[in-house]
């Protein structure tokens, strides 16, 4: 006879089931399916569907944080500069031209992300978020090339709920599962930073490993977007000078640093004065023309908003003044097509001051950790973030969704191995923690 179960038991069996690994593992691949996926969720179900199944995971990841909540150490984990940034783009829904409810949904999107973002960071250590980014990427960018030559060479017909055109067969450009581009590129290069970590940590076999860099070089190639090569070219040079620094002695290593950061600001400089030849021998005058003519339109506007800006809006909804802008340019836009200039219009100087305040001191932390800590798990928040900050130019992918989940992640982790606060609380400069 089956035994008849105690019902005092059940909340307990609840808990200890919430506060489990395996239980924030299954909801940390979710959130980052989720958020890198969140095209195809939204073309498949809509957005309904998608703000259903983000809602579900927060309740889910609430319920496991409480569940684990002795278990945290929560001083000094949280950086400030997402705090105040968050907290700016929330005191803009009152000067917002977007009805009171539409713009705090647009802000709770943005909240929504964030919390995902900081849980997975706080309930998982950095092996097993590469682990789990990498695990979710095979699966994404594989769906990708699948569904692509479904579309381009079995059927030769667009897949048009998905923005699939097809066009695998002349090599791209493909789009993927990600409605553009641009974004695929985006992701597919966080993929193949991700897997290089894999393999040199050795979290994966070699013939994994080779086979998941080759689906990324191979997704990265056939997505033709210019933006990825100049963000792959700015990492590259990133891993090359960490694995100098990470070999330099103690006693070299700041000179290194010092001469690293003059050795970066110079090739900024550089490149903004070349910048009309480089566009032009990298053949991409018609993408720069795009985001100039928006840059330019959106100038016309800044001037009657600069420090405060028109409000949080997130993905540019359909409305003044981001259809006039669209009007004036011929074409659809969800973005200003560059983070920091989209941050500046929406939330005005303060907010972008902001936003360049969290991706800076993230970088810094993360940099400073990959360059002295022995793993080279360390090595990937640094990626991760130099790849945001340079893509930021050209997109506005880091202020939503999986770009904006990813930097918060990056951040939370490298304040927790190297806070301020801990530092100035203890009478000490902060330096990294072996």
């Amino acid at each position: 006879m089956t035994p008849t179960p105690d019902p005092s038991r059940i909340p307990t069996a609840l808990r200890e089931f919430a506060g489990s690994a395996r239980f924030a593992q299954a909801l940390t691949l979710l959130a980052v399916g989720l958020a890198f996926g969140a095209h195809a969720i939204r073309s498949v179900i809509g957005a309904p569907g998608l703000l259903a199944a983000l809602s579900a995971l927060v309740v889910l990841c609430a319920a496991s944080l409480v569940a684990r909540w002795r278990a945290v150490e929560w001083y000094g984990i949280l950086p400030l500069t997402i705090l105040v940034f968050i907290g700016w783009c929330a005191a803009s829904v009152i000067w917002s031209n977007l009805p009171p409810l539409a713009s705090l949904a647009r802000l709770g999107y943005l909240v929504a992300f964030a919390f995902v973002g900081i849980y997975v960071a706080l309930m998982r250590d950095t092996i097993q978020i590469v682990r789990a980014f990498g695990d979710v990427m095979r699966a994404l960018l594989g769906a990708s090339i699948v569904l692509e030559v479904l579309s381009g060479i079995i059927l030769d017909v667009p897949i048009h709920v998905l923005g699939i055109q097809g066009d695998i067969a002349s090599l791209g450009p493909i789009q993927g599962i990600f409605g553009s581009r641009n974004m695929l590129g985006f992701v597919a290069l966080i993929a193949l930073l991700t897997f290089l970590v894999e393999w040199r940590m050795k979290i994966v076999s070699r013939t994994r490993a080779v086979a998941s860099l080759v689906l990324a070089g191979l997704c990265l190639m056939l997505s033709g977007s210019p933006t990825t090569w100049f963000a792959l070219g700015a990492a590259l040079a990133a891993l090359g000078a960490l694995y100098g620094l990470r070999r330099a002695s103690a006693s070299t290593s700041w000179r290194w640093q010092v001469t690293l950061l003059v050795s970066g600001i110079v090739a900024i400089a550089a490149a903004w004065i070349f910048r009309l030849r480089i566009i032009e021998l990298l053949d991409v005058r018609s993408e720069f023309d795009v985001r100039l003519d928006v840059w330019r339109e959106l100038s016309r506007y800044l001037n009657l908003n600069p420090l405060q800006g028109w409000g949080w809006v997130g993905p540019w909804p359909d409305s003044a003044p981001y259809t006039w802008i669209e009007i004036a340019t011929g074409r659809e836009h969800g973005s200003a097509l560059n983070a920091f200039i989209d941050v500046y219009f929406q939330v005005g100087v303060i907010g972008a001051l902001l936003f360049i305040a969290l991706i800076g001191v993230a970088l810094v932390r993360a940099w400073l950790l990959a360059s002295t800590r022995r793993s080279v798990v360390y090595v990937w928040p640094a990626l991760m973030l130099v790849a945001i900050a340079v893509t930021s130019f050209a997109e506005s992918f880091a202020l939503v969704e999986g770009g904006w989940m990813l930097l918060v992640v990056c951040a939370v982790k490298a304040a927790r191995d190297m806070s301020w606060r801990d530092a100035l609380a203890a009478g000490r400069p902060p330096v990294p923690q072996e």
